[in-house]
């Protein structure tokens, strides 16, 4: 039984730490005075990020890596610096408690959480550990009165992943610094999702469409019912043509992807000609149902959601990326109105299922709650975290209109709730038709067409919820096609004939939902890390958005290539599923994790499992550390080289992605031209590159400056075309003697193939002085980042046009100044672009164009585009998720540096005033001098007692 509030009074005071303070505040409400709730802010101690953390004690590699791989691999924890503080409070308010709950997560995250609290605070009270799946009062009453021991497997288990992605990252993005660019980073499971989109993208740059035709058919039949206007019995129906003398037409399915028929395929390919030559051959047949074969349809409901299959079908319902939905569903756990989201398991407890059935009965009737209640076994390999599905939280279910919530919140609960309840209910039943027809065309040739139709004659589940798909294009399963009712050797009148033509089309890339789907089903990484894993290669540039579809960028091609062609197994599929088979072995207690972490980064001649990282040509196979010290076969040039065509490469260099051409002749010099940073790797092709090479590029001479002589050249740099001046090669470029050149960007009316050295001088000239006003104040026109503009003093105007940079006169400035300067926001822009309705806000929602570029608004929430969305070509569904990304981050939160700098200079103050105080005091100039040096040395005293600290914990 849970322990009453006067009951805990009397118990003395309990602490109760949780991970963040939302939950905290949730869960402060259920317990009572006699708790204090407290959150930790996630994590308050991990690996250093960097040398700088690492305490002075370690020197050398552990210094680097933050692991000791030389003593069993012992990690060097320090306490986060944006921690500390709240260590500090922690300690406090445990020394005036009596007991301690750590009430994190009840996965590897959470029980690390915890491990990680109990071994900075050193508690002194008895410790218990506090879990939980859902926050509502019952659930956390019966937690604290049922608390358990900390999970020590759990704790080694994160604690081997932690150490395994750090010696991973470590020491192979440095390899990509060398050999690619600085500031790449590579992970044991991002790489290989990187490796996935790239390898998608391979497929489209290869793939060739190949052309088919087909027929379709108008047929109508006059049935007794039809005639009499049942609207369950179509008049009309359309078939499509299947065989022709018996040998059946080709599909899509039966071409490769480099456009040719499938060996030994033996199909009718139809082209253009023949598909309308057949066509014209059968408009006076006479056709006959040759066969009706009904089958009987039932469909049982989908599982509850997982953490996963939340995520695809918050992806495809809701336009949701991962990483909004997984912000989205931690708001409605931490407060209460969903069970935890980070778990692999469709079980739901006795209680859900209870509830379940209780709001099938009583929102859709009896007949809809089948007589036991549905099971669902797990499918995930090794799920790992010990919770039910996601579902509504309580005992009984409210539903979204009880809930209050609104927005996305309420979007995402009212898809669970919808899921939940529909998991208990009976399937779906129907019947499903084919009906084959045929006939014989003018000139001989026999013809047959195919038509299927579904009926469902109870829907069941399907009345609450029916799943989406990530093709567009396909068929719902609650989509009825209906058929009249025919029978064998029924006459059927052909309304319509047309040739209809077909080409094959590449892969479809990867959205996020399907490369979640993808990832689960080859059982690489844990399915509660995919959102960040996601956000990881959308964050780093090697995965850009283009609608919803994920597109690899030029530079993850090169990074894949160097990790494919050096180290193979690390980013093969197989091996990284292996390695997730082991880590889960070793978390079960059957396997040791130091000697299969020594296999993975030392070799020493172990075989199988970890130790088979090899380079990928064969050569070797050894540990991680001998991978990243030979790194002398690896060409950089070739490694981000990649050919186009026409003797065209496309290569990625330090400033990004180019195309350059060979010179013609030996000595000479070839072409560059950049490539947009945003162009998807499948649209380079020969004819693209060619444009790029043949605008102008390079470096133009424009002439030389007639007062200073230095030549003046146009160029076109990563921000677009600019003039510069030649500085002579003597000029001093650093120090306090450096020399810049003058530099301008061009205006937008200028272009680098009509820009002249007249142009080029009035722009380096800029800015421009337009005179002075009444009271001696300069005035000068500019061209500034926002357009052009006005200045006098800290008073800036914009002016209309850039040409008023150098015809405004002085009259005309005076002038604009005269007039009040508009405060707030100036009139309204129309907006670039109308996308449509938001689901969410039901408001229409516009493109603008703002001060830092373009951005989706509906009136309430403004997201700004991403690097790769494009005004024109983005999509009502790309502007409905950038928006709900938006409302899932929340309002910006605002510092409170200002007003900590005040703390700190009262402070500050006070000391002083002290100091000064104490130093009057002193009557010796010895003791004055000892007053002064007094507070130096005490605050080394405190810094090295703060180090001190720090190495400690």
């Amino acid at each position: 039984m849970s322990p009453t509030t006067s009951e805990t009074a009397q118990g003395g005071r309990r602490l109760v730490i949780v991970e963040s303070p939302a939950k905290a505040k949730t869960i402060k409400g259920y317990l009572g005075p006699g708790y204090v709730v407290e959150a930790s802010v996630g994590h308050i101690r991990d690996l250093p990020n960097g040398a700088a953390e690492v305490p002075d004690k370690y020197t050398g590699e552990v210094r680097r890596l933050g692991v000791d791989v030389d003593h069993d691999f012992q990690p060097v924890y320090v306490v986060n610096s944006d921690k500390k503080s709240q260590v500090k409070k922690l300690k406090e308010l445990l020394a005036d408690s009596d007991e301690l709950f750590l009430a994190t997560d009840e996965d590897r995250e959470g029980e690390a959480i915890a491990w990680h609290l109990q071994e900075v605070l050193k508690p002194k009270v008895p410790v218990r550990r506090m879990v939980f799946h859902e926050i509502t009062k019952d659930a956390i009453r019966a937690a604290v009165a049922n608390p358990r021991e900390l999970n020590q497997r759990l704790v080694d288990a994160q604690e081997t992943r932690r150490i395994l992605d750090r010696l991973y990252g470590y020491e192979v993005s440095p390899v990509l610094w060398k050999k690619v660019m600085r500031g790449l980073s590579a992970g044991r499971v991002q790489s290989v999702a990187t490796r996935l989109v790239v390898e998608r993208e391979r497929e489209r740059i290869a793939f060739r469409s190949a052309e088919y035709w087909d027929l379709t058919g108008t047929f109508s039949h006059p049935s007794p019912a039809a005639l009499k206007g049942d609207a369950g019995d179509p008049g009309t129906f359309g078939a499509r043509l299947t065989a022709v003398d018996g040998l059946r037409v080709a599909q899509g399915r039966d071409f490769t992807s480099l456009g040719q028929l499938k060996d030994g395929v033996n199909v009718l390919h139809l082209d253009e000609a023949g598909a309308r030559s057949l066509a014209a051959a059968l408009a006076d047949t006479a056709f006959t149902v040759r066969s009706v074969e009904s089958k009987p349809y039932r469909r049982s409901p989908y599982a509850p959601f997982r953490t996963t299959t939340l995520q695809q079908e918050a992806s495809r319902k809701l336009g949701f990326g991962a990483k909004a939905t997984m912000q989205v569903a931690q708001k409605l756990y931490e407060n209460g109105y969903i069970t935890y989201m980070r778990t692999d398991s469709t079980i739901l407890s006795d209680t859900a299922v209870a509830a379940a059935r209780a709001q099938v009965t009583q929102l859709y009737g009896a007949d809809y709650l089948p007589d036991k209640p549905r099971t669902y076994a797990g499918k995930v390999k090794n799920a790992q975290e010990a919770h039910e599905a996601i579902r509504p939280s309580g005992d009984r279910f409210r539903t979204p209109a009880e809930t209050g919530l609104t927005g996305d919140q309420f979007r995402l609960y009212e898809l669970i709730w919808k899921r939940t309840v529909a998991s208990q209910m009976k399937d779906a039943i129907g019947n499903s038709v084919t009906v084959k027809i045929g006939g014989q065309a003018s000139d001989g040739r026999d013809a047959e067409f195919s038509a299927s139709g579904k009926t469902i004659t109870f829907h069941g589940f399907m009345k609450a919820y029916v799943e989406g798909a990530d093709d567009p294009n396909a068929e719902l399963d609650d989509r009825e096609r209906r058929l009249p009712q025919v029978a064998e050797g029924d006459r059927l009148t052909a309304e319509e004939i047309t040739a209809d033509g077909h080409a094959t089309k590449p892969p479809a890339r990867y959205t996020e939902a399907s490369l979640v789907k993808e990832l689960e089903e080859r059982e690489i990484g844990r399915p509660s890390t995919y959102a960040t894993i996601l956000g990881t290669i959308l964050d780093r540039g090697y995965v850009f958005k283009k609608g919803t579809a994920l597109v690899p960028s030029f530079l993850s091609f090169a990074v894949v290539n160097l990790l494919e062609k050096h180290f193979g197994r690390l980013v093969d599929y197989d091996f990284t599923a292996k390695m997730e088979d082991d880590l889960d072995r070793i978390a079960r207690g059957e396997a040791e994790a130091v000697p299969w972490l020594k296999r993975f980064y030392f070799g020493e001649g172990a075989q199988g499992g970890a130790a088979e990282a090899g380079n990928g040509d064969g050569d070797h196979l050894g540990g991680l550390k001998e991978l990243v010290t030979d790194l002398g076969a690896i060409d950089a040039r070739e490694i981000s080289s990649f050919p186009v065509g026409d003797g065209i490469v496309l290569r990625v260099g330090r400033y990004g992605p180019y195309v350059e051409r060979p010179a013609e002749v030996e000595g000479g010099t070839g072409r560059r031209a950049d490539v947009p940073d945003d162009l998807p790797p499948d649209e380079l092709t020969v004819a693209y590159a060619e444009e790029l090479l043949a605008k102008p590029s390079g470096e133009f001479e424009l002439g030389p400056d007639p007062e200073t002589g230095r030549m003046i050249v146009a160029k076109d740099g990563r921000y677009g075309p600019y003039v510069t001046e030649v500085l002579p090669e003597d000029t001093p470029k650093s120090g306090k003697n450096a020399i810049k050149p003058r530099t301008a960007s061009l205006l937008k009316s200028m272009s680098l193939d009509t820009v002249t050295l007249e142009d080029a001088l009035k722009l380096m000239s800029l800015p421009r002085v337009v005179g002075v006003d009444p009271e001696g104040v300069e005035i000068t026109a500019q061209n500034g980042r926002y357009g052009p503009y006005l200045k006098k003093g800290t008073d800036s105007r914009s002016l209309e046009t850039e040409e008023q940079i150098f015809t405004i006169t002085l009259e005309e400035a005076l002038a604009i100044y005269a007039q009040p300067k508009q405060r707030g926001r100036a009139a309204a822009k129309p907006p670039l672009k109308e996308l449509g309705t938001d689901p969410v806000s039901e408001r229409p929602v516009v493109v603008k164009d703002g001060r830092f570029g373009p951005y989706v608004t509906d009136g309430e929430t403004n997201a700004t585009l991403r690097r790769d969305d494009d005004v024109e070509t983005i999509t009502p569904e790309r502007g409905y998720e950038l928006l709900a990304e938006k409302r899932a981050k929340g309002p910006a939160k605002k510092t409170a540096k200002k007003a900590a700098a005040k703390k700190t200079a009262a402070k500050k103050t006070a000391a002083k005033k002290t100091a000064a105080k104490k130093t009057a005091a002193k009557k010796t100039t010895a003791k004055k001098t000892a007053a002064k040096t007094t507070p130096k040395t005490a605050a080394k005293k405190a810094t090295a007692a703060r180090k001190s600290s720090a190495n400690a914990e």
